[in-house]
Formats: C-alpha cells, sequence, structure tokens
C-alpha cells in the first residue's frame, strides 16, 4: 500500500514526518511517498540516513489555517490529489485540519449518499478494546440522518480496522432513557434503534472509557468540546500525580516502585499512540495527525492508514445495504 505523508505538516515537521516514515517502512513494509518541498526533504532524509520517494510540493502556509481551500501546489493540495489520481492509496497529514478537511471533500468528494463526512478518534477503555468517537469536530451541527451516518461509517471502521463482526453503537446523550436530551438526540435515537445496526442505546460521558460501545456518535460541537476536556483531565491528573509521588522521600521511593506501571496507564491515553484520526466518508483514505505529532505519532498514523486500506468502499456498501432506495 502506497501511502502519501504530508512532509511540511505539525508542530516538529520534517524531522518527526521523516523520521516517522522511515520507522513505518521499517517496521510495516509501508510505501511511503513525502510530500513536500524537495530540497527541503532530501536534506532531512540524509540527516537521518534514510531514502524515500518524494513528490514535490511547496509548504503548507499559514493562510491553510483558514475554513477555505487548501493553497493550491501546497503539501496537502498535491498529496491529496495524489490520492484522487491512483498516485497512492492514503494521505497523512498533521497539517492543518480546517484545511485538510475542506480540501478532502473539494479534491476527494463525499462517498455517493454521505452528506456530511466526519473525522473519528480512539478512545481507550477499561477493557483495552478502545472506542472510535464520532463526530470530533468536522460538523459543528447536525441532523439524525447525518448521526446515522456517522453510525454507519464508524461501524465498517472499527469492523476494517479492529476486526470486529458486530461492533456497538452508542448515542453520546445526557441520561441512557431513550426520551433523554434534545430533539437530535430523541430522534437519532429512535433512528438508529431501526437502523439494523448493534445499536445499544444512549451512553452518558461518564461512560466514556467504561466500554460500552465500540462507536460513539455525537455532533462535532459536543465531540470536540468532549476530546478537549479529556485531553486537559487527563493531562491534569498527571501532573497531580507528579507532584504528589515527587513531594517527599517516602512518595518518591513509592514511585520508583510504580514507574513502569504509571507509564503504561499514560501510553494508554497517549495520542501518540493511536496515531491518527480517519475523516470518513469521501472518496479515498485520509488520516489527521495531531499537529503535536512526533515521529511516534506519525508512524502509527500510516500504520492507521494502512490498517484502514478498502475502507472508502466499505463504507459505500455499507450504506448501500442500509439505504437500498437511496438516501432520503
Amino acid at each position: 500500500m502506497r501511502i502519501a505523508l504530508d512532509g511540511t505538516g505539525g508542530d516538529h515537521a520534517p524531522a518527526a514526518m521523516v523520521a516517522g516514515a522511515l520507522a513505518a517502512a521499517r517496521e510495516y513494509g509501508a510505501e511511503v511517498v513525502l510530500v513536500g518541498p524537495e530540497k527541503a526533504l532530501a536534506a532531512e532524509l540524509k540527516r537521518q540516513g534514510g531514502s524515500l520517494p518524494i513528490h514535490p510540493a511547496e509548504p503548507t502556509d499559514a493562510g491553510d489555517k483558514a475554513e477555505v481551500r487548501p493553497k493550491r501546489g501546497s503539501a496537502i493540495e498535491r498529496g491529496l490529489r495524489l490520492v484522487k489520481e491512483g498516485g497512492a492509496e492514503a494521505f497523512v497529514s498533521a497539517g492543518s485540519t480546517a484545511a485538510l478537511l475542506t480540501g478532502a471533500i473539494w479534491t476527494l468528494g463525499r462517498i455517493k449518499g454521505i452528506e456530511r463526512p466526519a473525522l473519528g478518534t480512539a478512545l481507550p477503555t477499561a477493557s483495552g478494546r478502545g472506542c472510535l468517537l464520532l463526530d470530533m469536530g468536522a460538523n459543528t451541527e447536525a441532523k439524525p440522518e447525518n448521526l446515522v451516518q456517522f453510525a454507519l461509517m464508524g461501524e465498517a471502521y472499527v469492523r476494517l480496522a479492529y476486526g470486529l463482526q458486530r461492533p456497538r453503537i452508542g448515542l453520546l446523550n445526557v441520561g441512557t432513557e431513550p426520551n433523554k436530551g434534545h430533539e437530535l438526540a430523541k430522534t437519532a435515537h429512535a433512528m438508529l434503534t431501526a437502523s439494523g445496526l448493534e445499536f445499544t442505546g444512549n451512553v452518558e460521558a461518564r461512560d466514556l472509557f467504561a466500554g460500552v460501545a465500540d462507536v460513539l456518535v455525537c455532533d462535532g460541537f459536543t465531540g470536540n468540546v468532549v476530546l478537549k476536556a479529556l485531553e486537559g483531565t487527563v493531562a491534569t491528573i498527571f501532573a497531580l500525580l507528579r507532584q504528589e509521588l515527587t513531594s517527599g522521600p517516602m512518595a518518591k521511593a513509592a514511585a520508583l516502585l510504580l514507574k513502569p506501571r504509571l507509564k503504561a496507564l499514560k501510553a494508554r491515553f497517549d495520542y501518540a499512540e493511536y496515531g491518527g484520526a480517519p475523516f470518513l466518508g469521501v472518496q479515498g483514505l485520509c488520516i489527521k495527525c495531531h499537529g503535536s505529532s512526533d515521529a511516534k505519532a506519525i508512524k502509527n498514523g500510516i500504520r492507521v492508514a494502512a490498517r484502514a486500506a478498502g475502507l472508502p468502499g466499505l463504507i459505500a456498501g455499507s450504506l448501500a445495504r442500509a439505504m437500498p432506495d437511496g438516501p432520503s
């Protein structure tokens, strides 16, 4: 599988992108092509002692931070066009979210029947199985029909990427009863119940990590707020733990004993372990990595792309089975 990687996006480009690409090629056998300024990427490859093909492009500039199509000739535009024209099967970027998502819709187009593509992210769960949350910000407003489509897309992704035959779908809400929430939630609950999916009902935010669903759907405003709140909460908890475990000789001794387990726990909440978030609903595979991604996160973002090969076709098939007469 050939994967195009934005060599200019993110806070640590190009060093982290080149290191991550080389590691993915070495560990996963991935065929990676770097997209960006040829001279700068070639120099970084030489510095790191590696070799990868380069597709020339301009750096993703500050103008791409606006919610408009990415600049023509930029790494994002060229990488997406590679996917569109068959030069790569997936595009991975840690660049501007707005530019990437808008560019993907304009360049790749929506899968037939999908009204609103959605951005998903993996959440850790107590069971270790994980849960895909979507939408996490591509659509600040949504209709009940959109949430059903998010569920169909998420179900297809989890089946392909994690090998689950019958993923459980949950609806993020303020209570577990079917009549809870605003009209969007109540109507979406009724539609998901009748969808034929393995719908387990409403899920409260306190159960996000409980593993009660494999796919959890909501509008993008809610999803983004939840994600940012979780990131802040986890960072605060580990900061407080660090303070407590370095507060005195006894605490420091305990910290030494606990260090391996604390590192393992922290890894379960580390975005670098999950690599990237799939942008579901476009006619091509697009993975968004965190803007602060290091080499490890980029490597795992490429792994996510490799796992999801064939996803657009699988989503189209799921939609056709769920809506044989076409979307309403």
